[in-house]
């Protein structure tokens, strides 16, 4: 075997297993400002020399690092923090070091404790490593002598690790989504903006505002021809009023629309707006590139299916186009000209069906200018397409929440939303409903059922969302087995009033969450014994706070039943609780507390452990 040729000898110190990395450091992982990130790594080197590791951190781009000191917790195993303060982008390394004046020192005093008289040549090392011509073991073994020697055996990884940094709405918030048409266009949203933020809303989502297309336009309940006066699915986008960068007229101006972003900032709320990657017949884009939209060999263009579903109102794009640097670069530009006129959150319509390396460049683009951008992946796919989205950049994720409703189901769905790699990486929005999903729990169980399902995803999840009408229980399908509604929103323009009989606890719900840090995390949900498979109780805590939940998932029958509090939460044998929905208070203790909950009086309890 031919000898080695390189000048430099290969570092000695071994630095592995080193946390926090996704994917050998392919993705960055996730963090909200103010958030710590904390490192871990196994770092070691041969012999018995004393070793110093330090996490070495900065902004992306920066010229500097900056340094976090590292400490040796167990054996060879590393850990420190250290905390980004600005959003966007952020790199770490770890670097370690043998620290020569603790080694000699270590190994001079192990022989002076052994009885060993002759050290003068170590003293001589001693001397050597202080510049000095002598020292005395007397000097050697003063403990106030411990002087700062450059390290000369720097180790660090071999490519910085990536910490993505947003704003803390992209990991809380409670949102709330409506059709603008059906609430009188912008100047009537501006009217209820102090109402919403009042109910404790976050975000006000909004489906498509642009021009609507009349060609192949739906009419009521997605039927074809659509009849005069149906305004047509906002999801297809463009008519000769313009496109993705224009607003329909119906609903008002862009003056109109950047006025209603400004109070709602003004308010504490983010409106949101739908981005969708998709063109009606009518779009300019289709006279000004043809070449970005798929033909079939006769010459026709394809127009949007999902089996049984068909759009014949939309044309989705080509990113198989020669043309597609254009196309990205035109996408990019829609989501900046929103976000100069105040849009800094979206939610991406079906982003699964569009290139994962698109999504990586497009959000990349779009934070390293504005880094407070938040977007909202709806993308109801198989999990690894779900989860590598995530990690490509999408703040949020939509997620199987409203198809898990038995206590089965949903202890198996968040102990692996939970009890994975998950948590540093996607971050679930529990939406209750959406425009396009009532569940038959709902159809079928009443106004308990909305109040179940409201509690469980404001408490299972810190980012949770409601879409109106929620608050109306509106149950009705447009058929048997659809998740459809009836007189579906999307093809119709409806009057809508925010007076709906589960207001008050929307609000209790958002004050609960605000007041209570442990309902803003998402890894720390614990499960709890109920012996009752229609009772669903878990914890949630956040230092000294401590949320206990215990939630009916029966809708139509009284459940009674016990919730186990197991010692390893760490709760004294006997404590007081507060619920937090009811306002009553109870003595609870490790083991069995009996509960009952009707559905005619209330749902769940929510309970708070008292300091």
């Amino acid at each position: 075997m031919a000898p080695p040729r390189s000048k430099t000898p290969p570092p000695r110190i071994q630095i592995e297993r080193v946390w926090p990395q996704l994917d050998c450091g392919r993705y960055p992982v996730k963090r909200t400002l103010g958030e710590p990130v904390d490192v871990w790594a196994d770092i070691f080197r041969d012999g018995h020399e004393v070793l110093r590791a330090a996490v070495r951190f900065r902004r992306a781009g920066a010229r500097r690092w900056r340094e976090a000191a590292m400490q040796e917790v167990e054996s060879d195993r590393w850990t420190g923090a250290f905390e980004p303060d600005e959003l966007g982008l952020w790199e770490f390394t770890v670097a370690a070091w043998t620290d020569r004046w603790a080694s000699w020192r270590w190994e001079i005093e192990r022989k002076a404790n052994a009885g060993q008289e002759d050290l003068a040549g170590e003293l001589s090392e001693g001397a050597a490593l202080l510049g000095r011509e002598s020292l005395t073991l007397e000097e050697a073994l003063e403990p106030a002598l411990a002087p700062r020697l450059r390290p000369d055996d720097v180790t660090t990884l071999p490519a910085p690790l990536a910490v993505d940094v947003d704003r803390p709405l992209a990991r809380v918030g409670a949102w709330y989504e409506l059709f603008p048409r059906s609430w009188g266009g912008f100047a009537g949203v501006e009217k209820l903006l102090p109402q919403l933020a009042e109910l404790g809303f976050d975000v006000l989502y909004f489906p498509p505002i642009h021009p609507i297309g009349t060609t192949q336009r739906k009419g009521r309940n997605n039927t074809m021809p659509a009849r005069r006066g149906d305004p047509g699915s906002p999801w297809a986008i463009g008519s000769e009023e313009g496109g993705h960068t224009a607003v329909e007229p119906a609903l008002g101006s862009l003056a109109d629309f950047e006025r209603l972003v400004g109070r709602a900032r003004e308010l504490g709320i983010d409106v949101a707006l739908d981005f969708a990657i998709q063109c009606s017949p009518d779009h300019p884009w289709l006279r000004e590139h043809p070449e970005w939209f798929n033909r079939r060999p006769d010459g026709t263009l394809k127009y949007a299916e999902n089996p049984p579903k068909r759009y014949q109102d939309i044309y989705n794009v080509n990113f198989d186009s020669e043309d597609w640097p254009g196309l990205w670069e035109a996408l990019r530009d829609v989501v900046l000209f929103w976000v100069e006129r105040g849009v800094h959150v979206f939610r991406v319509d079906n982003p699964h069906t569009k290139p994962v390396p698109f999504w990586e460049w497009l959000i990349r683009e779009v934070r390293a200018e504005r880094p407070e951008v938040v977007f909202l992946s709806e993308a109801f796919t198989r999990p690894a397409m779900m989860q590598t989205l995530a990690k490509a950049g999408f703040s949020q994720s939509y997620t199987y929440f409203t198809w898990k409703n038995t206590k089965a189901e949903l202890v198996e769905f968040m102990t692996d939303l939970t009890r994975s790699l998950q948590p540093h990486f996607l971050r679930p929005n529990f939406f209750a409903n959406t425009p396009d999903i009532l569940h038959a729990y709902l159809q079928r169980g009443g106004r308990p059922a909305f109040e179940v399902r409201l509690i469980l995803a404001a408490t299972l999840s810190p980012s949770y969302g409601i879409y109106s009408g929620y608050e109306h229980c509106e149950s009705v399908p447009v058929a048997e087995g659809s998740e459809e509604y009836l007189h579906s929103e999307k093809y119709e323009a409806k009057r809508r009033k925010l007076d709906g009989p589960l207001l008050p606890l929307v609000r209790r719900l958002n004050e609960i969450r605000r007041e209570n840090p442990a309902l803003q995390r998402l890894e720390n949900l614990e499960f709890l014994e109920t012996e009752n498979e229609q009772l669903l109780a878990y914890a949630k805590r956040e230092r000294a706070n401590v949320v206990l939940a215990c939630v009916n998932l029966d809708p139509r029958a009284a459940q009674e039943g016990v919730v186990v509090i197991p010692a390893w939460l760490g709760l004294p044998p006997a404590f007081a609780v507060e619920d937090l929905l009811g306002g009553e208070t109870y003595d609870w203790r490790i083991g069995r507390n009996y509960v009952r909950l009707d559905p005619r009086d209330r749902v769940a309890h929510l309970l708070r452990v008292s300091a």
